[in-house]
């Protein structure tokens, strides 16, 4: 089980403290109604808000978050947004399959963009496209599998050696890569920050207020938190690896924990070899994530911990050992941040979502995927909610499978990581 109900992380997020202070924050106080309530200010749930309030724009919908807006999990990842589905499974059987998901992403993708641009939401928002690339034979293994997805759904791709990847991202430290266009690239705490500044007036955001309990009301819900109370007919669940503390499926999300760190700028002449901004992804799940900032910073996240936040130091002298395996030549001696972030997991990589109890609706269990599929499923979430037409989701993305209760399911965890780590060293 998770130790608190709601993250309490060992450091800010570094992306987070590269933008100006926010407002003071606004905690829940007191018993207040509402007409929907949503736990959870990330992706998932300001998608949700945003649908509700343009469709029944005179409810009032209240959103609770655990932290603020910027510094919990949506502002902590690496800042991928994707425009084509997860999918990695390129089964002839699964073609329509990949191509309905794709679809429903990309056409979100470019929701999210638009919003972006209308709103002058100052994120570093590009189209740069994003890498992958392997070091080793599973690595190596894991790219083809990558690249026979790309090929089965028809998606364009440069197929890259070692020199063309020293060449483009300067390093020498992978054999082989691929490159997709169909990624936009973003700092992540900006854009949460600037989509919740936009949320209409219809919706209140209350930060530092995590959801503790959740209850029957008669007909309705009742959320407490630290200082108060919400009644609503409607709740929705978009808290992600923490669902499980208010008894959304526990016995299918795990909440992992992974860590990046982030440079200081460097000096031009050390990355003036490099494509001024670019993205790389592991092909290897255990393998490291890597980004050129516009401001010529570096970024490195790798390292996974089960359950708990595991001390950021310790991990940080590994990500910067992995940083200089990667670019031997740069002058790179730590990091001007290093934080963890939960993310939550299923077994099979399916979502938790749908109508969980009358009333009560959840999306939860990225499984690492969160800007856009997120936003995909907050969205649809609010239509099915209002008894809105949806598309076929067990279909398209799964159902979350069940996993072994504990202790069993953490020595499986420790068990497989450390075949995997052994495995796939080389990507690490």
């Amino acid at each position: 089980m998770a130790r608190t109900p709601y993250p309490q992380y060992e450091r800010p997020s570094g992306w987070n403290a590269l933008l100006p202070p926010a407002d003071p924050p606004v905690e829940l106080a007191g018993e207040v109604t509402a007409d929907a309530v949503i736990i959870g200010a990330g992706y998932t749930g300001v998608a949700a808000a945003r649908r509700w309030a343009r469709e029944r724009p005179e409810d009032d919908i209240i959103v609770l978050d655990a932290s603020r807006i910027g510094e919990g999990n949506p502002g902590r990842n690496s800042g991928f947004l994707l425009e084509i589905s997860l999918a990695n499974d390129a089964d002839p059987d699964q073609l329509a399959r990949m191509h309905a998901c794709n679809e429903l992403i990309a056409r979100t993708m470019h929701r999210i963009r638009d919003d972006v641009f209308d709103r002058g939401i100052q994120c570093d928002i590009e189209r740069a496209g994003t890498y992958r690339a392997a070091a080793g034979d599973v690595g190596g293994n894991a790219l083809d599998a990558y690249r026979r997805f790309l090929d089965a759904a028809s998606l364009p791709y440069e197929h890259l050696s070692r020199a063309d990847l020293e060449q483009r991202l300067g390093t020498a430290y992978y054999r082989e890569g691929l490159y997709s266009p169909d990624c936009y690239l973003v700092q992540p705490a900006a854009l949460i920050r600037g989509l919740v500044r936009w949320l209409p007036d219809s919706v209140t955001v209350h930060e530092e207020s995590p959801a503790l309990n959740l209850q029957r009301d008669g007909a309705g819900w009742l959320v407490r938190t630290p200082g108060g109370v919400v009644r609503a007919p409607v709740v929705f669940v978009a808290n992600n690896a923490f669902a499980k503390t208010l008894g959304i499926a526990p016995a299918r999300v795990t909440a992992m924990y992974t860590y990046a760190g982030l440079t200081e700028p460097l000096p031009d002449d050390e990355v003036g070899g490099m494509e001024q901004s670019w993205g790389l992804l592991p092909t290897h799940r255990l393998g490291c994530t890597l980004r050129r900032t516009r401001d010529n910073r570096l970024l490195i996240r790798s390292h996974y911990g089960y359950e708990r936040e595991e001390s950021n130091e310790r991990i940080g002298e590994r990500l910067l050992e992995s940083l200089r395996q990667r670019f031997p030549s740069l002058s790179v001696t730590g990091f001007a941040s290093i934080w963890g972030g939960a993310t939550g997991f299923t077994l099979n990589g399916a979502p938790v979502w749908g109508e969980q109890r009358p009333g009560l609706f959840a999306s939860v269990g990225c499984n690492g995927g969160g800007v856009v599929k997120g936003t995909l499923f907050g969205e649809l979430l609010a239509d099915k909610a209002m008894g809105r037409e949806v598309p076929d989701m067990k279909g398209l993305f799964g159902t979350a499978s069940w996993m072994p209760p504990e202790p069993i399911r953490r020595l499986g965890f420790e068990v497989i990581s450390r075949i995997e780590r052994r495995q796939g060293v080389e990507e690490m």
